[in-house]
C-alpha cells in the first residue's frame, strides 16, 4: 500500500501529531506483515518529532530487519534520510536497551515537571 505523506501531513512532516496520523495508519498494515510505500513528494520540511512518532515508535513491537523489508521510503531528500537514520538509530537503542530506556523516561520526566 503506498501512503502519499503530503496527503496526511502537507508539506511539514514536522509533529508529533502528524507523525501520530502516520502511524496510526501503518501501523496495523505492518503487524500484519504486509509491506508500505512512503512517498514523500512534495514534503519539503521534515523535524524529527514526525519521525519519533510516526516511525521510530515503530519500534516497540516490530523488529528493525523485519520493518527495513516492509517499509520503503521514496522522493525522502538527503537532509529527510539523514534525520530519519538518526530517529531509527535512537529509536532501536531506545526500544532495545531498557537500562538506556528507564534513563531517557526519568530525563524527559525531570523535563517535563519544569515545563
Amino acid at each position: 500500500m503506498i501512503y502519499k505523506v503530503y496527503d496526511i501531513v502537507g508539506e511539514y512532516a514536522i509533529t508529533a501529531d502528524g507523525g501520530h496520523k502516520l502511524y496510526d495508519q501503518i501501523h496495523p498494515r505492518l503487524l500484519g506483515n504486509e509491506p508500505v510505500e512512503l512517498d514523500f513528494t512534495k514534503v519539503k520540511v521534515f523535524a524529527s518529532p514526525f519521525f519519533n512518532f510516526g516511525i521510530g515508535q515503530l519500534l516497540k513491537d516490530i523488529p528493525a530487519d523485519n520493518l527495513n523489508q516492509l517499509v520503503e521510503f521514496t522522493s525522502l531528500s538527503s537532509d529527510g534520510w539523514n534525520l530519519l537514520e538518526q530517529v531509527i538509530a535512537n529509536a532501536k537503542r531506545y526500544y532495545s536497551d531498557e537500562k538506556h530506556r528507564n534513563a531517557v523516561d526519568v530525563v524527559m520526566a525531570e523535563q517535563a515537571a519544569t515545563l
